[in-house]
């Protein structure tokens, strides 16, 4: 495995290529963050952008879509996975907000994941991207980059992952080195080894994990 040094350079090398990595998720207020984040489970942005348009012009607010019925919600949803216990989560989850946070999406990672849907991923994902709260999301990007790069081990478990580079970084790069990350696994599919073999971050990993082990 590659050392905290290591990690950071592969990241800063990351973060030069994608120095304008950012949110792609589309919504005007925390809580349809919150909602677009939901709906991204198992699902790419670009799907959840194409439907929320419309939903949140139907329930633009928790007060809205807590009155909301699920057969209300499914159809608006229906073209992205999982949107029957996707749209049950959404219901749930804005009378949640409702009843115990004032309508207000909070700011603490222990009070988020109380949520129903919410998990330490998209907890992570709303305290960085709406609050500017250091944390870093693990997603399917993430993960795979971090095994093949040798930041962790292949079987590493996505908290281990997330401690690993937490530990490995500088707090003030887990927002944009996520956003990083992401936008690597979109351009380059990391599940195919002919695809990446030649970038030059890979084999400088490579040479290090090599290097590590002697």
């Amino acid at each position: 495995m590659l050392s905290d040094s290591q990690i950071n350079q592969a990241f800063q090398i990351i973060l030069k290529e994608f120095p304008n990595a950012g949110p792609s998720l589309q919504a005007q207020s925390n809580f349809q963050y919150l909602i677009a984040v939901l709906l991204s489970a198992q699902t790419t942005d670009k799907s959840v952008n194409q439907v929320t348009p419309k939903l949140f012009q139907q329930f633009p607010t928790p007060q809205a879509m807590a009155t909301a019925t699920i057969s209300e919600i499914e159809p608006l949803i229906k073209s992205i996975g999982l949107y029957h216990n996707k749209a049950r989560y959404l219901v749930a989850c804005a009378q949640n907000l409702c009843q115990h946070f004032n309508g207000e999406v909070p700011s603490v990672k222990s009070q988020l994941v109380t949520l129903p849907g919410v998990g330490t991923k998209t907890a992570n994902v709303v305290l960085a991207d709406c609050f500017g709260i250091p944390a870093f999301a693990v997603d399917t990007h993430v993960s795979a980059i971090s095994k093949r790069l040798h930041f962790v081990s292949s079987t590493a478990t996505v908290n281990q992952i997330e401690r690993r580079i937490t530990s490995a970084l500088p707090d003030n790069l887990w927002i944009s080195g996520h956003h990083a990350l992401i936008e690597l696994g979109r351009k380059y599919n990391f599940h195919n080894e002919k695809q990446i073999q030649d970038l030059p971050i890979v084999q400088i990993c490579d040479q290090w994990e090599l290097s590590n082990q002697k």
